[in-house]
């Protein structure tokens, strides 16, 4: 049996070197950062904008297939963002996290940091949706469409519903960021992101950003939704930006953190 080891110096130098940088920008120039976070938050849009309407066309033929091809398509997007070299807050709560418990930022640095990545990621998200629902592919969406009961469906749930499934689905999307952050080969990162966040957006879990761009969609395009109102909508943002936290941030972040403080012996 092959022993390998994931030893401190590999995690701890990526979390040091990732949060040096983040921390470097913001302080050098935050309308750089902020910009970077506003690509983040549109490049969820065309990958939930692509894998919608791909839904709707696959499911015309091949009825609730439609969901397989959105969940894969919608993986395109974390691709992008982490090629890309973009601010998506949902990761940088695993990394920021990850950083404060090795002293890398301060606690007080760490909630500023979140908190703008948070507003950049929302004003990408919307100006993109806002582009994307004025165009030929977006014009005729009906109840019926998928991204109308997708929105429906997560306006729907109950807000410890929503707190759960935003657990999960940021343990998902930091586990593409550390499968992506620790894989060797360039085919291996893009297999991890690609299997973890199919997983966690089949699953219909809730992901804050992404539902920044989803809401935004169906609420500038020409189908008006009964559900898409304002508290609702906020409702359901700030409990799945705490339980995305929790997920990426604590389970992911700070236990992992702590885990390789010493190192940790793996086997294959």
């Amino acid at each position: 049996m092959k022993e390998s080891i994931v030893n401190e110096s590999q995690f701890v130098k990526i979390i040091e070197s990732s949060v040096n940088k983040k921390v470097g920008l913001f302080e050098q120039s935050k309308g750089r950062y902020f910009v970077r976070s506003m690509f983040a938050g549109a490049m969820l849009v065309f990958a939930t904008a692509i894998g919608v309407y791909a839904a709707d066309y696959i499911n015309v033929g091949a009825p609730n297939l439609g969901k397989f091809v959105y969940s894969f398509l919608f993986a395109f997007g974390l691709l992008f963002i982490l090629f890309l070299h973009q601010e998506l807050v949902t990761s940088n709560m695993m990394y920021l996290t990850a950083g404060t418990y090795h002293k890398f930022i301060s606690p007080n640095k760490t909630v500023k940091i979140l908190l703008f990545c948070t507003l950049g990621n929302l004003v990408g998200a919307v100006l993109a949706a806002f582009l994307v629902a004025q165009t030929g592919a977006f014009s005729h969406l009906t109840a019926e469409s998928f991204i109308v009961n997708t929105v429906n469906g997560k306006l729907g749930k109950d807000l410890a519903l929503i707190f759960i499934e935003g657990i999960m689905a940021n343990i998902f999307v930091n586990i593409a960021i550390l499968g992506y952050l620790l894989a060797k080969e360039e085919i291996s990162k893009i297999i991890i992101v690609f299997g973890a966040i199919f997983m966690f957006v089949f699953l219909g879990y809730e992901h804050v950003v992404a539902n920044f761009g989803s809401f935004s969609l169906v609420a500038f395009s020409n189908y008006q939704a009964e559900a898409i109102q304002l508290l609702p909508v906020l409702s359901a943002w700030i409990v799945a930006w705490i339980a995305n936290y929790i997920g990426g941030g604590l389970v992911i972040g700070l236990v992992y953190a702590w885990l390789n403080d010493a190192g940790m012996v793996l086997h294959d």
